[in-house]
């Protein structure tokens, strides 16, 4: 009877090879840039665990305002984003640093301030806030940073006719994310813009009773839509954009949103899912 004899020397580098086979199959992994909102809110937190148990992708992420991450996307830096300012988000894609973009989820913005309301701004429309912030001088904590959260409020001071601030001793730009500028907002009991889940998580760290309430809110121009954008591969031929395509699709499944739709801190929604 003929055997097959396989040498022990031969045989270690067959295991060796079938393990780092299979130890390649099993690598696959993602780097996101996305915005402070997404990770101070523990929305990624909470998603991410349930991403890669399902496609067995592992994912990390770097949170900077959305200037910076499509800076990083640019660069080549990061596989995918998700960022929350669509008229930049559109001119990177024409520009040729984006390939597609997917609408995801959208919460809202919100102008916040002391209860004592020294402006008088409560129940105004978002172009008579800033006026009147303007007019009293009152105290205002700016991201300062490119953000999305930073490029909308540049918009609404235009919207409301007034020439941005930022010279101005009571214009305060703090560079800082989202949750750092609103606790300066408190410290110096002045106002800010936030979006309204990073809002609600500050309002969780308080107890559900935060010193700094919402005053100018569901005005139409305040809408904050969430998207996904992959990279162009002919600026970034590197990147992985096969994983970063199932990312996107999987944001935009029936699972990931629901689990946005749910996830919730003091009862309340924090994001809303609207992909298409």
């Amino acid at each position: 009877m003929n055997r097959k004899i396989v040498f022990p020397g031969i045989l270690a580098v067959i295991v060796i090879i079938i393990l780092a086979i299979s130890a390649h199959a099993g690598n696959k992994s993602l780097m996101m840039a996305t915005t402070t909102s997404t990770d101070n809110t523990g929305l990624l937190e909470y998603l991410m665990p349930h991403f890669e148990k399902q496609t067995g992708i592992a994912i990390k992420w770097t949170a900077t305002g959305t200037g910076k991450a499509l800076k990083l996307g640019q660069n080549c830096d990061v596989d995918v984003l998700l960022v929350h300012a669509p008229a930049a988000e559109k001119k990177y894609i024409e520009s040729g640093y984006g390939k597609d973009r997917r609408e995801i989820m959208y919460n809202d913005f919100v102008i916040i301030g002391p209860q004592s309301d020294p402006a008088d701004v409560k129940g105004k429309s978002i172009s008579d806030a800033l006026s009147a912030i303007k007019n009293k001088q009152a105290r205002f904590m700016s991201r300062g940073d490119d953000s999305g959260t930073h490029k909308k409020e540049k918009l609404l001071w235009k919207e409301a006719d007034v020439p941005l601030p930022d010279k101005e001793n009571w214009y305060v730009q703090t560079g800082q994310g989202m949750l750092a500028t609103i606790n300066m907002a408190q410290e110096k009991e002045g106002y800010t813009m936030t979006d309204r889940g990073t809002y609600i998580k500050y309002q969780s760290t308080k107890g559900g009773n935060a010193p700094l309430k919402v005053l100018v809110e569901k005005d139409g121009i305040l809408l904050n839509q969430y998207s996904v954008l992959t990279l162009d591969p002919n600026n970034c031929p590197t990147a992985k954009h096969d994983l970063a395509l199932e990312f996107s699709n999987w944001m935009a499944s029936q699972t990931a949103q629901d689990l946005i739709k749910d996830f919730r801190l003091l009862g309340e929604k924090l994001f809303i899912p609207n992909a298409e």
